[in-house]
């Protein structure tokens, strides 16, 4: 019997809340991963690592598709500063740590103003339509960082 990475990660979460009754209660801005940045004072050509946590999204019954995250001024952004991609990632059902997403990069040489930056996780999930059937929806959470430019 082979499971979906929905019903993988499912099971998964249900044990884990069964093992450690403490990760029962997530905060509602949990709801689309936890994300960490470090070191996150960066400047162009740094290397630094990006950690998504996904057990809190998954006790809201959110498994991501896709997750994608990016570089971004999330305020007062002059629309001279368009989001920078950093990955685009599915999370691997297989893996001892299915609902964790660790990656590392480094800060590309693009053009940054005098602004406050974050990185931005995008998850992409899906829901189910008033007929039953899926679609995609896409919820978002970010992490600032200190740019050196």
């Amino acid at each position: 019997m082979q499971l979906s990475f929905s019903t993988a990660i499912a099971t998964f979460v249900a044990v884990l809340a069964v093992a450690t009754p403490a990760a029962a209660s997530c905060a509602e801005a949990d709801r689309f991963g936890d994300i960490t940045v470090n070191p996150s004072t960066l400047s162009p050509g740094d290397t630094f690592t990006v950690t998504a946590n996904f057990t809190c999204a998954a006790q809201f019954d959110i498994f991501p598709q896709f997750t994608d995250y990016y570089i971004e001024v999330p305020v007062n952004n002059n629309g001279h500063e368009p989001p920078i991609l950093l990955a685009r990632r599915t999370l691997n059902a297989s893996s001892p740590t299915p609902l964790l997403d660790e990656f590392t990069t480094q800060l590309p040489f693009a053009f940054y103003f005098n602004a406050s930056y974050v990185v931005m996780l995008d998850t992409t999930y899906p829901v189910n339509g008033t007929n039953g059937s899926p679609y995609s929806v896409v919820g978002g959470v970010e992490y600032p960082i200190n740019l050196v430019i």
